[in-house]
């Protein structure tokens, strides 16, 4: 197993870092109105899904942190996939573009869901 030095170089991370950025640049698009709410409300989850990640890679020395940590990222992501469905039926992205998103943030929840469940596997 190769060694992990930096939460940069957790393939969840990266993941979300790479899905949080794809929301930021398809918000740019949504309309004036929705600047305080969706708009600001799906990059703020989006974000917020790497952002968790990295704080419990730090907190790994302590498994309950890291789990907590971990758990905040796996609401954050479903939150977005929340929010991914209200700028579908608000017709702010189109079938695939919700789909490619939602599907990129299920596979994210997959693989924080298994780091929930493994804890030990990344202790220190």
């Amino acid at each position: 197993m190769e060694i992990i030095r930096s939460h940069r170089e957790l393939k969840v991370y990266l993941l979300s870092f790479e899905a949080g950025m794809e929301i930021f640049h398809l918000s740019k698009s949504f309309p004036k109105e929705e600047r305080y709410s969706l708009t600001d409300q799906i990059r703020r989850s989006s974000r917020s899904v790497s952002a968790n990640i990295s704080e419990a890679y730090r907190k790994r020395r302590y498994p309950k942190s890291f789990v907590a940590k971990l758990s905040d990222s796996e609401g954050e992501a479903a939150e977005t996939q929340n929010w991914l469905d209200y700028a579908l039926a608000c017709a702010y992205i189109n079938k695939k573009e919700h789909k490619l998103l939602d599907d990129k943030y299920d596979h994210i929840l997959s693989m924080i869901v298994n780091m929930i469940n493994h804890p030990k596997k990344w202790s220190l």
